[in-house]
């Protein structure tokens, strides 16, 4: 396999696939729909150009329908705004992925944010190979020795660096 090809894009070609697995958390997504940040842009990339999959379930895709409502960063999105996010969402991400067998995968870590579980649910059950976060809660659990989730938890800088090779 060729040496100058990232970690994480000769683990997909190993599986049979090219593309990089991706579940993003809340406030990535909100960098990507509502914020244009930068920091997402490597990701936005890959994904144009099929090297990464984004992936998401009910209850992420219900979790940022609701966060979409808030205010965020003084601005208060309208209803079409919103359903022009979600549309979008729902263009980029895909939601029939065939689910691992729990019981193979093992157990996952357990976030102290009981929140931010749904996540890692969703990571496993799509066989991620990352999910992409920029909360400390989430990211911790990436260096614990003990009870590993089986996929990463990176930042987008990260990401974007794996990525750039």
């Amino acid at each position: 396999m060729p040496t100058a090809l990232p970690n994480c894009v000769r683990r997909a070609l190993r599986r049979n696939r090219f593309a990089v697995r991706l579940v993003l958390d809340t406030n990535v997504w909100l960098d990507w729909l509502v914020f244009d940040d930068a920091g997402v842009a490597a990701i936005k990339a890959a994904v144009a150009n099929r090297q990464a999959e984004i992936f998401i379930d009910d209850a992420c895709a219900c979790e940022l329908a609701s966060v979409l409502g808030y205010r965020l960063r003084k601005t208060i999105l309208t209803a079409e705004e919103q359903a022009a996010c979600m549309n979008e969402c729902r263009r980029i991400a895909a939601n029939d992925f065939a689910a691992v067998d729990i019981l193979d995968a093992g157990p996952l870590p357990v976030c102290r944010d009981t929140d931010d579980q749904k996540f890692l649910e969703l990571a496993r059950a799509c066989a991620a190979d990352f999910l992409v976060t920029k909360d400390r809660l989430l990211l911790v659990l990436d260096r614990r020795k003990i009870r590993r989730a089986p996929f990463r938890i990176a930042t987008p800088q990260t990401l974007a660096s794996r990525f750039a090779g």
